[in-house]
C-alpha cells in the first residue's frame, strides 16, 4: 500500500511539475491607459499591443480617458491601487498627467510613454514615432508637389494641427515648418483642431477656404482630420486634386483617400514597430533592468534607444506613402499585423 500511495504521489508531483512551466508563462498584467478610441491609430494601438505583449508573457487591461484628462488622471490612481507589473500610458495632456507618473512610480510602478512623449519628469522606458523626423518628411513631399504645381517652391499651405495639449502634433508642427523655413514664398497658416475632433478640422477647412481660396496644399496632422477635410472641399464643389492633402499617420482611411485620388501623401507613424519595442523591453521595464543605448531592429525597422533626462526613450522611423506604394502590407493602415513574434531584449 506504501509503495502504491509513493507511486501517486510521485505521478501528481510529475504533473505539477509538467505544469508549472505553462503558469510561469504569464508574467502578469499590464495597463494600457488610451486617451481615445476616436481614431483608427488608437484603436489599432490597443489590438497591436495585446498582440505583441502576450507573444511575450503579460496579459493586457485598457482603459480609455475619452481625451478627459480629469478621467485619465483618476483611472491612473484606480490603476496604482491595484499594483500593475507596469502602466502604459498615451497621454491626453502631457503636462497634467505628470504627478500621476510620479505617483505611479513613487509605489513602485514602472511607467511606459507610449506614443506621446513626457519631458517634465522621468519615465522606465518611452516609444515613439520619429515625430519631428515625420515633420521633416512631409516638408520634404511638400516641396515636390508646390514645385511641381507652381514650377517652384512657393504657395500657400492650410496646416490642421491636433490638440495643442498633445506633443505628437506639436514636434510634427516643429520638423514641418523648421524645414519649410528654406522657403520663404511659402505662406504657412497653422490652427489647431481641438481635442482631435474631426468636426473642428471641417470647420478650419471650410472657413480657411473662403478666406483664403488660393490654398495650394493642406496639411491635417492625422488621417481622421483629412477625412473631414475632404468632406468641407467636396462641400465646396471641389473634386480630387483640385486642392493636394497630405497626413501624417498611415490610418486605413488615409490609404483609401490617396486611393481615391484625393490625397497626395500620407506619412507613416510605424503603429506596430511602436507597439513592438514597448513589449520587447517590457521584462526589462518590469524588473528595473538597465535598457542599454543603441541601435535596435524593430519589425524590420533600424531604430534608436538613447538615454534622456526623463529614460530610455526609442524613436523608430515613419515612410512616406503615396500611390506608388499604397498597397504594401508593411504599413499599419493595410491592417495586416505582422506574423512574426516579437522577443523580449536580453
Amino acid at each position: 500500500m506504501k509503495r502504491i500511495l509513493l507511486s501517486v504521489l510521485g505521478i501528481l508531483a510529475l504533473a505539477v511539475a509538467t505544469l508549472t512551466p505553462a503558469f510561469a508563462q504569464s508574467k502578469g498584467t499590464v495597463y494600457y491607459m488610451v486617451p481615445t478610441l476616436l481614431d483608427e491609430f488608437q484603436t489599432g494601438s490597443v489590438s497591436a499591443l495585446e498582440l505583441f505583449l502576450k507573444q511575450v508573457g503579460y496579459e493586457m487591461k485598457t482603459l480609455n480617458a475619452d481625451n478627459k484628462t480629469d478621467a485619465q488622471q483618476s483611472q491612473m490612481n484606480d490603476v496604482i491601487a491595484l499594483k500593475p507589473k507596469a502602466i502604459i500610458l498615451a497621454a491626453v495632456d502631457f503636462n497634467a498627467l505628470k504627478p500621476s507618473i510620479e505617483a505611479a512610480r513613487a509605489a513602485g510602478i514602472p511607467v511606459v510613454e507610449f506614443d506621446r512623449q513626457i519631458t517634465s519628469t522621468p519615465s522606465d522606458f518611452t516609444s515613439v514615432a520619429g515625430t519631428v523626423e515625420i515633420g521633416h518628411v512631409a516638408a520634404e513631399q511638400a516641396e515636390a508637389l508646390l514645385k511641381a504645381k507652381n514650377g517652384a517652391v512657393k504657395g500657400k499651405i492650410l496646416q490642421v494641427l491636433g490638440d495643442p495639449g498633445d506633443p505628437y502634433t506639436l514636434d510634427i508642427q516643429k520638423g514641418f515648418e523648421e524645414k519649410m523655413k528654406a522657403f520663404p514664398d511659402v505662406k504657412i497658416i497653422s490652427l489647431p483642431a481641438m481635442q482631435w475632433e474631426a468636426s473642428n478640422a471641417g470647420t478650419i477647412v471650410a472657413d480657411q477656404m473662403l478666406a483664403n481660396p488660393d490654398i495650394d496644399l493642406i496639411f491635417s496632422h492625422a488621417a481622421h482630420l483629412s477625412v473631414a477635410a475632404v468632406a468641407s472641399l467636396e462641400a465646396a464643389g471641389k473634386k480630387p486634386g483640385d486642392v493636394m492633402l497630405m497626413s501624417s499617420n498611415g490610418a486605413p482611411v488615409g490609404l483609401d483617400l490617396i486611393r481615391k485620388g484625393w490625397l497626395n501623401v500620407e506619412v507613416e507613424q510605424p503603429l506596430y514597430a511602436q507597439a513592438a519595442a514597448v513589449a520587447m523591453f517590457m521584462d526589462k521595464v518590469v524588473n528595473k533592468q538597465e535598457i542599454k543605448p543603441g541601435d535596435y531592429d524593430v519589425l524590420g525597422l533600424k531604430s534608436v534607444v538613447t538615454k534622456e533626462a526623463w529614460g530610455p526613450n526609442i524613436k523608430i522611423p515613419g515612410a512616406a506613402i503615396t500611390k506608388e506604394n499604397v498597397d504594401n502590407p508593411a504599413f499599419w493602415g493595410n491592417q495586416k499585423p505582422p506574423t512574426d513574434t516579437v522577443k523580449p531584449v536580453e
